[in-house]
């Protein structure tokens, strides 16, 4: 298996960001996203080692960076650990943070203050697979969970402030709201009406934090309907109703494993993905035919080299996974996460109106 070098010079902004804080980074090739953290985030995915069923809806843990303060100075490089991504035909070789030098950092106490989304101060980031790395152009939406977005930790400034934004928005009664999304619409990618939304010049519209808190319980449909491309009031066809049904199939999964841990996870992500590109997702919906034909036994008419040979080339439909941690932790005896399963089953919900369903 071949190995890639992760080098300092490697470090490059990333864009596919639909929501959060500025300053993550990735290497050149995309294969990885580097998120500047706090500890508390780096403490709970080593623990979802503990939790493999959870750990499958998450991105895979790669290992931490130690960010320097100077910025012609992209990361402090320490001995490497190497670590394959899922799906990838490399390794990766990643510095591994020094847990001495964390252990041992000064911490400073001083007020709390928002950060409106800006680079959060820290020398602390962790390595994660990059979700949107297997697809050609992929449209990604960022859901928000919970009607608390507090821990029992934060300060009555910010515990105000969050329950403030969750009052004015669809956190509260439906337990979610959508933090933002990108979806590629080709290079002439028009500005929506409501100003929340701005084209870009690689083709793709992006819509900001300001679009999903105009939402109500009647109206957060529209935000999916734009995910997905749809028209208004429409029920999803094609391409865009199996794309659906995949993220059911997904979320109703995640569900199963989340009412049978228990855990508090305030302000964590749901992150969807799909592919934009049309003919890579008619391609993709091809190949899972074909291989769901070749398990049921059905001779695709491919020798053994050439699906070995596609295997490499193939692309995703979708994916779906739990992201944002700096606020989770496993609290044994205390019983699943009733904040979280409720904007959850919101969201699907959503997803099952889009099909036509009750």
């Amino acid at each position: 298996m071949a190995q890639k070098s992760f080098r300092k010079s490697q470090l490059v902004a990333f864009n596919n960001v639909a929501a959060g804080h500025d300053g993550v980074l990735s290497d050149s090739s995309g294969a990885v996203v580097v998120k500047p953290c706090c500890q508390a985030e780096i403490d709970f995915y080593h623990s979802a080692a503990a939790h493999p069923h959870f750990a499958l809806y998450i991105p895979a843990f790669m290992g931490t960076l130690q960010l320097n303060s100077d910025p012609d100075v992209a990361a402090t490089l320490t001995p490497t650990v190497t670590a394959t991504l899922p799906n990838a035909d490399q390794a990766v070789e990643l510095p591994a943070t020094s847990a001495a030098a964390i252990s041992h950092a000064p911490i400073v106490e001083k007020a709390w203050a928002p950060s409106n989304g800006g680079k959060i101060t820290t020398d602390l980031a962790i390595v994660l697979e990059n979700v949107a790395a297997p697809f050609k152009k992929p449209n990604i939406l960022d859901v928000k969970l919970g009607a608390r977005l507090w821990d029992d930790n934060a300060p009555p400034a910010k515990r105000a402030k969050l329950d403030k934004v969750a009052e004015e928005t669809t956190s509260k009664p439906l337990g979610f709201r959508i933090a933002g999304m990108r979806t590629w619409q080709g290079e002439n990618a028009a500005t929506a009406d409501d100003n929340s939304s701005t084209p870009s010049k690689d083709g793709y519209k992006l819509y900001d934090k300001t679009y999903g808190r105009q939402f109500s319980t009647e109206t957060v449909r529209r935000g999916f309907e734009d995910f997905f491309l749809l028209q208004r009031d429409a029920v999803a066809k094609g391409p865009a109703r199996k794309v659906i049904n995949c993220f059911l199939d997904d979320l109703e999964a995640l569900k199963f494993v989340l009412e049978r841990e228990e855990s508090r996870m305030y302000s964590a992500s749901l992150l969807f993905v799909y592919e934009g590109n049309p003919d890579a997702l008619k391609n993709a919906f091809s190949t899972e035919k074909e291989e769901e034909a070749a398990t049921n036994g059905v001779d695709s008419g491919e020798t053994h080299e050439e699906s070995d040979e596609d295997e490499e080339q193939r692309a995703a439909v979708q994916a779906l996974k739990l992201i944002d941690f700096a606020h989770a932790q496993w609290t044994p005896g205390q019983g699943r996460d009733e904040n979280l399963l409720h904007g959850l089953g919101s969201v699907m919900r959503v997803l099952e109106g889009l099909l036509g369903s009750k």
